[in-house]
């Protein structure tokens, strides 16, 4: 295990969730299947009532976690809680309490088992305990024992400077409704705010990032958001353009008002004038009626233009007078009408080129290229490439109704090394179909699209016959026993219900280095 890239990835956990507890869940599972540490389980100090309450627990149904409480100094728990001084317990088949709490373990089963439990503090005092346990055989056990205690006290402090975080931001933001005189509803259309913490996720928005090109997008987003300067957004098709636009309007006083969005691309040519600014009645055939174009019903909020670089020349034209002079006339009207609008327009040309071949107005794009707000394309940003797939998985779990636990390792690789050609948008379609296709609580490789099993090598020969697929998964489940194994092949057998030999002759086929998964730091 490496203990570097498990603790960032165990930040980069907390990042994505707005909610603490709900980044619990992920974390235990992180921790048994990168660090081998099982039976995890998280409490927290209700203030209310001075019980530490079970927030998270392996094995415990949702009932069992709410009716889950220990009392101060009341059992192990307890006890590290009220001492602040963090335990480990060797051979739990000797110890009669931990006999008595095990659910269908035998003494058998506990043979060799560590338990952990460690403090969780916050400042000067202690807010909760983290315990896991392990299976420790061996000469090495004592020295084990010191650098799982030490590596777990690492995870504490990342759980406490998230609560720590998410504490003070729920203050920021009771601060913010008073100042601002916010009550009841109005208080409630302003519950996701967020500071931008750090350049990582901006709370509240569904733009997810912490790589240095998402940091600078999220800066210059939130200098940008609060005047009423034009945006303009470009990037690849599939970057998430509307959100950004989505966030920028959420962050700006515009807020309350309504945010309009055209997508240029999508309305004919015939009908794209009288869409954004409306038209009489009578004014063409079909116009029984007066109709307010996307302009007058963004009066006093934000109107976003995507694809703006589809516009006709004739309705370039128009948009110009109304960014110039702020006033529009309908379609087969002559009143003149005043608009209060911030504008907000996406491209994935580039309109640089198109104004030099004479197809869209030089004029126009300079007065559309106010505030220019460049978004990478995921090959540029790989580090975000596991916290996107995490968060499209959560949220389409929950709209199927699944629970997924975790993308496994094979899979996790899979989605690092492909190039992304259609970028986020391929990414959630890809995650989407995964959640659909997953029928044992994991993502595996083979649950995702076949254009990312065509991205990687995987050292066979790529084909459809029954025998190749055969392989790959059966060398997939090696390397997941191995990695839960810290790279002892007698216990990935053991997992897999192989013989020590059988697993031998297969980690040599398939040039496993088995050495790679051995623990040798903690």
């Amino acid at each position: 295990m490496n203990e570097l890239e498990l603790l960032f990835d165990i930040a980069r956990t907390f990042d994505k969730h707005v909610e603490l507890r709900t980044a619990l869940a992920p974390l235990l599972s992180l921790l048994e299947v990168r660090a081998g540490l099982t039976w995890g389980m998280v409490t927290l100090l209700d203030r209310s009532c001075g019980l530490l309450r079970i927030e998270e627990a392996y094995g415990l149904s949702d009932e069992e976690k709410k009716r889950g409480v220990y009392r101060l100094g009341e059992g192990m728990v307890g006890r590290v809680f009220e001492s602040g001084i963090a335990v480990a317990v060797p051979d739990l088949s000797k110890e009669t309490h931990f006999l008595n709490r095990a659910k269908n373990r035998t003494r058998a089963d506990m043979e060799g088992l560590t338990y952990y439990c460690v403090p969780i503090r916050s400042g000067n005092g202690v807010i909760g305990t983290l315990s896991a346990e392990r299976r420790i055989l061996g000469e090495d056990a004592e020295t084990r024992m010191v650098r799982d205690k030490a590596f777990l006290e690492k995870v504490s402090s990342i759980i406490a400077d998230s609560a720590k975080l998410r504490e003070r931001i729920t203050e920021e933001t009771f601060r913010l409704h008073q100042s601002r005189g916010l009550t009841g509803g109005q208080a409630g259309n302003h519950a996701g705010d967020g500071e931008q913490n750090g350049g990582r996720i901006i709370l509240g928005s569904e733009i997810v990032g912490t790589s240095n090109a998402m940091r600078n997008v999220h800066e210059m987003l939130c200098r940008v958001a609060p005047s009423d300067a034009t945006v303009f957004i470009t990037g690849e098709s599939g970057t998430g353009k509307e959100l950004i636009a989505v966030e920028i309007h959420r962050l700006s006083k515009r807020a309350k008002a309504p945010l309009i969005k055209v997508n240029c691309a999508a309305i004919p040519e015939a009908l794209i004038e009288s869409e954004l600014f409306g038209h009489e009645r009578g004014a063409f055939t079909g116009a029984d009626k007066l109709r307010k174009g996307r302009f007058e019903m963004a009066h006093g909020g934000s109107l976003f233009l995507d694809e703006i670089g589809d516009l006709s020349p004739q309705v370039q034209v128009k948009l110009l007078r109304v960014l110039q002079e702020r006033e529009l006339e309908r379609v087969g009207g002559s009143a003149t009408i005043k608009v209060d609008v911030r504008l907000i327009t996406a491209t994935n040309r580039n309109l640089e080129e198109e104004v030099a071949s004479g197809r869209f107005r030089e004029d126009l794009y300079y007065r559309l290229n106010v505030f220019p707000l460049q978004i990478p394309p995921l090959r540029e940003r790989k580090s975000d490439i596991v916290l996107l797939a995490d968060y499209f998985t959560e949220k389409y779990a929950g709209k199927n109704s699944k629970l997924i636990k975790r993308i496994s390792t094979p899979a996790i690789d899979l989605l690092t090394s492909y190039s992304w050609p259609g970028n986020v948008r391929e990414l959630e379609n890809a995650i989407e179909r995964a959640v659909i296709l997953s029928k044992d609580q994991v993502i595996h490789s083979y649950d995702l699209p076949p254009s990312l099993q065509s991205a990687v090598s995987t050292n066979t020969e790529p084909t459809t016959t029954l025998e190749a697929a055969l392989s790959r998964l059966e060398k997939e489940l090696i390397v997941e026993a191995l990695k839960i194994a810290d790279g002892n092949m007698a216990a990935a057998a053991r997992r897999l219900g192989i013989t020590e030999r059988q697993m031998g002759l297969r980690v040599h086929h398939y040039g496993i280095n088995w050495r790679l998964y051995r623990t040798t730091k903690m």
